[in-house]
């Protein structure tokens, strides 16, 4: 009786560190899994300044939006709005254009579409002309876009970024929007 108490203790223990593998290797599935389904799309801005606080000199921010696909799926139809607060003396400036070109071939390499009416001066909504999808570790840019202000009295205002896509269609806004302010000091005589 004492060896066949050992041999279903030794098939328990079998089933049990069988199973212990099997649940192992579901987890780690699992887990695979939900790593290959990561959606992480962060955008930030990059700038410099060029401030003067002299009433007949222009201030001017220079600045590109970035967005960069850190997560692991794909990124689909991206496009974001550059926003200057409302009533600030900035106006904005930036390569893109207002009508997509007709033929693949005419598109220029880091172009971008402004799709919102050119009347709107607080408000830029912008698209990529060759980027549809954005690859996991892929990167697309608009760059060197300008603000420009003079200082004839104070000022304070900030250029704001919100990504938007396929998979984010409420957007996100960029981690670092540009605020700027300043005081005019008024000398007497």
């Amino acid at each position: 009786m004492g060896s066949r108490n050992h041999e279903i203790s030794k098939s328990i223990d079998r089933l049990r560190s069988n199973n212990e593998a099997f649940i192992g290797k579901v987890k780690e599935l699992i887990h695979q899994l939900e790593k290959k389904k990561h959606f992480y799309l962060l955008s930030y801005f990059t700038y410099s300044f060029s401030i003067s606080h002299h009433p007949e000199q222009e201030s001017l921010c220079f600045g590109s939006c970035h967005l960069v696909n850190k997560g692991s799926v794909p990124v689909n139809n991206p496009y974001i709005c550059i926003k200057l607060s409302e009533k600030s003396p900035f106006t904005f400036s930036g390569k893109y254009t207002y009508e997509a070109p007709k033929q693949q071939s005419i598109k220029t390499p880091g172009g971008w579409l402004r799709m919102n009416d050119k009347s709107n001066k607080e408000e830029y909504w912008l698209k990529p002309l060759n980027v549809t999808t954005l690859l996991p570790d892929e990167t697309v840019s608009f760059s060197n876009f300008q603000v420009k202000w003079r200082a004839e009295e104070d000022y304070a205002g900030s250029v704001m970024g919100f990504v938007y896509c396929d998979e984010i269609h409420e957007g996100a806004a960029v981690i670092n929007p540009i605020s700027l302010n300043g005081t005019i000091l008024k000398t007497e005589g």
